[in-house]
C-alpha cells in the first residue's frame, strides 16, 4: 500500500501541530519518524489511524481517500500504540480471538501469526504472566490479525532489555519487507538499526525526508563495541581502516573507522579469535545525530 499525504495542517485551536506536511510512503519500505516532544508526531499518527477527523489536507492509500473512505482505509492499518493497551486477564489465544471478531474475521490466521510473533508456546500463557517483550509480541499479533497493509508503530522498543530488542527488531524487519512500516521512536539507534529510510519532525513541519544509506555515506563510520574483558587499544588499532579507539566505559569501545564497508564482520572475527564474548556491537549514526540536533534546536 502507497500512502501519500498532501498539505496536511492541523491546528488545537490558535496552536498549529501539522503545518502543510506532504510526504509519501511506499510498500516495503520501513520508514523513522523522529522529532523532539511536541513536533507533531502524534498529531500526525491519530491522523492515519482516523483518530483525528478534522484536519486540512488530502491523504490517501493507494486510490482510497482519508475523508471519504476512512473505514476502508482503517481495514488496512494495524497501529501499535505507545502503551501498548491488552487485557492482562486474558490468555494470549483468547485475546488474538477477541481481536479477531471486533475485525469480524471468518478464518484468523492465528497459526500464522503466533508463529510470526514467537508466541506459539505462549498462546495458552496469561497476559499478565508474560515479560513486557512479550507482551510487546502480543501487540504485534493483535496488530497483524487482520493483515494490514500499514504499519504505524508508536515507540515499539522502549523498555526492552537487549535480548527482547534484537527479537522485535527482527520481526519489525520482516514485516517492513512486504508491508509499510512508519515507526515513531525518540532512539535514534532504533531508526539506524531497523529503518530505510527517515522522516525528522520539528515544530509541525518535515525538516528532513532521506533515505540511511544516503546519511551514512556521509558520515565517518563508528562502531560501538563492548566485550567481556578489557583489551588493549594497540590490538583494535590493528583491524582493518581503524583510525582511532576510544575505550568509552570499562569493556566499551569506539572504532572511528576510515571506510564507508560496514566493519562490524571485521570486529567480530576479532573477538573470536580472541576468544571475547561481545556483549553489544551496533554502527553508531554519528551524522543522524548532528543532523537531528542541527535540525530541531532552533
Amino acid at each position: 500500500m502507497s500512502l501519500l499525504l498532501q498539505n496536511v495542517s492541523k491546528s488545537y485551536g490558535s496552536v498549529k501541530a501539522l503545518k502543510d506536511i506532504s510526504v509519501s510512503l511506499k510498500k516495503g519500505e520501513v520508514v523513522g519518524l523522529l522529532g523532539p516532544n511536541g513536533a507533531g508526531k502524534s498529531s500526525l499518527m491519530k491522523i492515519l489511524t482516523g483518530y483525528y477527523k478534522e484536519w486540512e489536507g488530502q491523504i490517501s492509500f493507494d486510490t482510497l481517500d482519508l475523508k471519504g473512505d476512512l473505514q476502508s482505509i482503517q481495514k488496512q492499518v494495524g497501529y501499535l500504540p505507545e502503551n501498548n493497551p491488552l487485557y492482562n486477564e486474558m490468555y494470549v489465544i483468547e485475546y488474538l480471538k477477541y481481536v479477531g471478531g471486533l475485525h469480524k474475521l471468518k478464518n484468523p490466521p492465528f497459526k500464522e501469526i503466533l508463529e510470526k510473533t514467537g508466541l506459539v508456546e505462549h498462546q495458552s500463557h496469561k497476559i499478565q504472566t508474560l515479560s513486557k517483550g512479550y507482551r510487546q509480541r502480543v501487540g504485534l499479533a493483535a496488530v497483524l490479525i487482520h493483515d494490514p497493509q500499514l504499519l504505524i508503530l508508536d515507540e515499539p522498543t522502549t523498555g526492552l532489555d537487549p535480548n527482547q530488542l534484537v527479537a522485535i527488531r527482527k520481526l519489525i524487519r520482516e514485516l517492513g519487507k512486504d508491508k509499510t512500516v512508519l515507526l515513531s521512536t525518540h532512539i535514534l539507534q532504533e531508526v539506524d538499526a531497523l529503518c530505510d529510510r527517515v522522516i525528522i519532525i520539528n515544530k509541525g513541519e518535515i525538516v528532513l525526508d532521506q533515505a540511511l544509506e544516503a546519511i551514512r555515506n556521509k558520515q565517518e563510520q563508528i562502531i560501538e563495541v563492548s566485550f567481556d574483558y578489557r583489551i588493549e587499544l594497540v590490538a583494535l588499532e590493528k583491524l582493518p581502516n581503524v583510525q582511532k579507539v576510544i575505550n568509552t566505559h570499562d569493556f566499551d569501545y569506539e572504532l572511528h573507522i576510515n571506510s564507508t564497508q560496514d566493519m562490524r564482520p571485521a570486529v567480530f572475527d576479532f573477538a573470536h579469535d580472541n576468544g571475547l564474548k561481545i556483549l553489544n556491537l551496533q554502527l553508531k549514526n554519528e551524522s543522524l545525530e548532528q543532523l537531528f540536533k542541527k535540525l530541531t534546536s532552533a
